[in-house]
């Protein structure tokens, strides 16, 4: 493995730096008409729904590689780039495309940090108008399982000392008082840490410091020992919680596409409520 062009948490100071240059693709998954009005120099826009696969009652699932392929060659994306991924909501939409192409095993991907919010608001060069990407032959092939979980995986770890559950979902979601699916509450064992407050609104939705991050993890359990399966209700809002848990160290984290609303939807499945 060759040294990445830029680090999985890239501030906008750093990506300025390497701007034009040929091996990056900067991805940009803000909603289009945000796109229009204004981007970082050079991104593709792509539509959050493309990355994603309904499949009710469970509405996040990973697509299968022959749509992943479409959706990546129509971005431009070859094996060779480096991709920096960004949207104006608070980088989750971002990060569920870095955990897509981590579990095909692309090498070199990137989280502006702060997303649209931090380029802007620091008074970053910025584009307006369209872009239109050359497309490419991208394959998509799932080459690293070991980022994904699904509902079997996790029933199977129910229990397990080395394995953590990570909810970040809101706390009432978590409580199953705010219910979006037929049954309220959580996974049994699964911990609860929503994905706000690892932002520092301080700083244009930056992840709050490592220390103090680290601090909030280890409070709940959760330990780079362990293996981290994060969740919230489409593995959206826990994508996020993934690129962070990455970028801290954590060498064993899977993401469970279903989340929520497959769990919860499912009779036969446990559930706990606080």
């Amino acid at each position: 493995m060759t040294e990445p062009l830029l680090p999985l948490l890239v501030e906008p100071e750093e990506l300025v730096r390497h701007l034009g240059d040929s091996r990056l693709l900067i991805v940009d998954l803000s909603q289009r008409e945000t796109f229009l009005q204004m981007h970082v120099p050079g991104a593709v826009n792509l539509p959050y729904a493309r990355i994603i696969q309904k499949d009710p009652p469970a509405m996040g699932m990973l697509p299968d590689e022959e749509t992943l392929s479409a959706v990546l060659s129509g971005i431009g994306l070859t094996p060779e780039n480096h991709v920096v991924a960004y949207d104006d909501e608070g980088n989750g939409r971002a990060s569920r495309l870095l955990w897509t192409l981590d579990a095909l095993g692309h090498e070199g991907l990137s989280l502006l940090n702060g997303g649209l919010h931090s380029w802007a608001e620091e008074d970053h060069p910025l584009e307006a108008g369209d872009v239109e990407p050359t497309p490419s032959k991208y394959q998509a092939k799932i080459r690293n399982d070991e980022v994904l979980a699904d509902r079997d995986y996790v029933l199977q770890h129910l229990g397990d000392e080395g394995v953590a559950i990570l909810d970040a979902r809101s706390p009432a979601e978590y409580r199953g008082e705010d219910v979006r699916a037929q049954r309220g509450g959580h996974i049994p064992g699964a911990v609860n840490l929503e994905w706000l407050q690892t932002m520092d609104r301080g700083r244009n939705l930056r992840f709050l410091p490592d220390d103090k991050l680290q601090a909030m993890l280890a409070d709940l359990g959760i330990t780079p020992d362990k293996e981290v399966i994060t969740h919230c209700q489409t593995h959206h809002r826990s994508a996020h919680t993934y690129i962070m848990l990455k970028h801290l160290g954590f060498e064993r984290v899977r993401g469970y596409a279903g989340s929520w609303s497959e769990w919860g939807n499912d009779e036969d499945l446990p559930v706990e409520t606080d």
